[in-house]
């Protein structure tokens, strides 16, 4: 590529840092259910479009809310007294010549579909209501799609960086929560809700986890049946960490917000095992990055992929695209301990050629940047020389978005 720049970064990675700081919302977090569900009408859309189009046409569904509804918690199980709210925006492509779209229809089918499969206790018919505020997309915008080729234009002028690999640190909270959210671990603790957040800080080999998670009401007997039942899941936790990691120390701090003898106001309960039942609200972007965490020393991206098109939307694509360059050329390149992928569009110009393709690397001792920078070129090369490739499994949802 002309304008790829490789630079060597004098850094330790992320694991040889003094400090780190990670977070995680996980599945049932109000603004994952968000991201997810967006993410998920993009790509059923992209479907239907290219079902009746061959190609897929102009959307971009990044502006979506989850309102939270209302709730009585109660011992043994209490009610929804509101529902929540899904609105989604933003824009897409309606109508083709004399055939409809029916993008509100596809919308809900979707989110309902998701909603069945990852959240036990929601029932999309009775605990949702949806809005829609999706409009047609701007002329410029949509003329974009009309300019056909192999490559569509840049939607946008838009920055993207990724890295890999995960540290160790990443890779514990990633596991975690998807050992919490388990159907194995469900079965065993029924009390335990899909609204699961981790936050970790570790200090040299010494880690500190603080795990939100909301507890189902109706498994809960009592406030000493909710105390008990705690116990046994901070001991489940702290058994996986120490029979899978290798820290020196980890402390962790389940549902830090509980105090005893102030009833229900003292317990973290939900009635549907998420805080969007009553307690809080969703919004695209403001979840973990599109490889799963929320890293705090790292840079990231403000671009909020999900919900985005797959074809034209560089904040969806390059945001993506720059964590799979690091991954392949930390995976594919010796020497490279860990790696930094920017990369910056400029609004109109095809997407296979960024105006700023840089990676930055950190080495091992005794590695020349002169040595790997052929390879690094060559990896990065390969995977724009296959973009379409990539767009078309983000269209299908063959790559997921954390």
């Amino acid at each position: 590529m002309d304008n790829l720049i490789v630079d060597s970064l004098r850094l330790r990675t992320m694991d040889e840092q003094a400090m780190e700081v990670t977070e995680r919302k996980g599945l049932g977090h109000p603004d994952s259910i968000c991201d997810a569900i967006m993410n998920q009408v993009s790509v059923e859309l992209s479907k239907e479009y290219l079902k009746r189009f061959d190609t897929i046409l102009h959307h971009n569904l990044d502006k979506g809310l989850v309102g939270a509804g209302g709730s009585e918690v109660a011992f043994g199980g209490g009610r929804i007294t509101a529902p929540m709210l899904i609105v989604y925006g933003d824009r897409a492509t309606f109508d083709v010549g004399d055939e409809h779209v029916p993008v509100f229809e596809i919308a809900k089918r979707s989110t309902k579909e998701w909603m069945k499969k990852n959240l036990r206790f929601v029932d999309p018919d009775e605990h949702i209501k949806y809005q829609s505020v999706i409009k047609p997309g701007a002329a410029s915008l949509q003329d974009i799609f009309m300019r056909r080729g192999k490559y569509l234009g840049a939607n946008d002028t838009s920055a993207a960086v990724g890295y890999a690999p995960y540290s160790r640190m990443e890779r514990l909270i990633l596991d975690l929560e998807g050992h919490l959210n388990s159907p194995g671990f469900k079965r065993d603790y029924p009390e335990s809700g899909e609204d699961i957040k981790i936050m970790g800080f570790r200090q040299g080999s010494r880690l500190t986890l603080t795990v939100a998670m909301a507890f189902v009401d109706r498994f809960v007997e009592s406030e000493a049946d909710y105390f008990r039942k705690k116990s046994e899941i901070h001991d489940a936790i702290k058994g996986f960490l120490d029979s899978n990691y290798g820290f020196e120390d980890v402390n962790v701090n389940l549902n830090a917000l509980d105090a005893r003898e102030r009833g229900i106001g003292g317990l973290y309960l939900t009635v549907l095992g998420t805080s969007a039942d009553t307690g809080d609200s969703g919004q695209v972007g403001r979840g973990n990055n599109v490889v799963g965490v929320i890293p705090l020393n790292r840079p990231m991206s403000s671009e909020a992929a999900a919900g985005k098109n797959p074809v034209s939307h560089v904040g969806k694509i390059y945001n993506l695209l720059s964590y799979r360059l690091a991954r392949d050329v930390c995976g594919s390149v010796s020497g490279v301990k860990e790696a930094y992928i920017w990369l910056v569009s400029k609004i109109g110009q095809p997407i296979n050629e960024p105006d700023v393709c840089s990676a930055q690397v950190i080495l091992e001792d005794g590695v020349g940047l002169r040595e790997v920078s052929p390879q690094i070129e060559e990896v990065i090369s390969a995977e724009f020389d296959r973009l379409d490739e990539f767009c078309m499994d983000l269209a299908l949802g063959k790559i997921k978005i954390c």
